[in-house]
């Protein structure tokens, strides 16, 4: 199993290697970039909006006031 993960692991890392020295690797680094910070605000606001903690219920009344100011 651990030689199977280590094969793997060398695999992605020459085929990372690989794309930061293209432009075509570049611009897709900076596209998964970009989804990994959506998918993190998402999962935030996401638990903010299910959550009754104080520091969620704090950002939830920013964020709605926000929302009257603008409409």
């Amino acid at each position: 199993m651990k030689k199977k993960l280590l094969g793997l692991y060398v695999k992605v890392q020459s085929r990372l290697s690989g794309l930061k020295n293209s432009e075509q690797g570049s611009a897709t680094l900076e596209w998964i970039g970009i989804a990994a910070l959506i998918v993190i605000i998402v999962g935030g606001l996401s638990q903010v909006f299910s959550g009754n903690t104080e520091f969620g219920d704090a950002i939830k009344k920013k964020l709605i006031d926000l929302v009257k100011s603008v409409g």
